[in-house]
């Protein structure tokens, strides 16, 4: 618990100090759409939203996890709301970060320079129907070049066309197996205050959902991190002023 809160401190007052998320502070946000061309009766996954057929519009950000300079290599982060993934109204929310492939690199997150370079991937573990897998993006090239992962060049980037990303499902003894395709359009004009705040715990599915490995320590983070951005667009009322995490209704399920 003293862990958790000292999680919730740091961010909170990181996100109030940048008035902005307190990792992955400056990003580019853009529309997309998800295509989820179902299982078709083929091999199911247990999970309405990927066995069955369909297309969703998503918002998805893509950012540098520390802000640094964009000629240096930091982590790309890649985070998408699904919206209606559920049904009306119920987002799916994904957090992926530039990682590698194999067993344990999809686990690491890597600094890249090349947004393109290489695949993102959620790190921790998802239950997807009766199975633990890590989800995962693979950027296609389609003939591009390196593309620097900072917004400016990702703008200039997408201006010339859409990109596109595999989205892919596996377990450590299974191969990457593909269940949806992002298309990345035009970035939209979002001014800071209305960048959604991501959260893989309150946005899931029945049946995909994050695995409980360090739930309770990136809860307080991402909460923490909500908080302190919510007392900057307050003119500076801290709702955590007094330094204490919230109670349950801040945490996922809770009513």
């Amino acid at each position: 618990m003293a862990i958790d809160k000292r999680a919730f401190d740091v961010a909170r007052r990181l996100a109030r100090r940048r008035s902005a998320p307190a990792l992955h502070p400056r990003g580019l946000v853009c529309a997309g759409v998800l295509d989820v061309p179902g299982t078709g009766g083929g091999a199911q996954w247990g999970v309405p939203f990927l066995d069955r057929a369909g297309e969703y519009a998503v918002t998805l950000r893509w950012s540098r996890a520390a802000g640094l300079p964009a000629r240096w290599p930091d982590g790309l982060g890649l985070a998408l709301r699904v919206r209606d993934a559920g049904g009306p109204d119920i987002p799916l929310d994904l957090l992926l970060t530039s990682s590698g492939t194999g067993r344990l690199l999809r686990h690491l997150p890597l600094p890249r320079r090349d947004a393109l370079g290489g695949p993102y991937s959620t790190l921790l573990g998802y239950r997807t129907g009766d199975r633990e897998r890590v989800i995962a993006a693979f950027p296609a090239r389609e003939g591009r070049t390196g593309v620097p992962g900072d917004p400016d060049a990702l703008r200039r980037a997408l201006d010339r066309g859409p990109l596109r990303l595999r989205l892919c499902a596996a377990a450590p003894h299974e191969p990457w197996r593909t269940f949806a395709t992002l298309t990345v359009r035009a970035p939209e004009p979002h001014p800071r205050a209305a960048v959604p705040a991501y959260d893989p715990y309150l946005h899931a599915l029945p049946g995909l959902r994050p695995t409980h490995r360090l739930r309770d320590l990136r809860t307080a983070a991402y909460s923490g991190s909500r908080h302190g951005r919510d007392a900057v667009l307050a003119d500076g009322h801290d709702p955590a002023s007094r330094g204490q995490m919230p109670g349950r209704r801040d945490r996922p399920g809770a009513p």
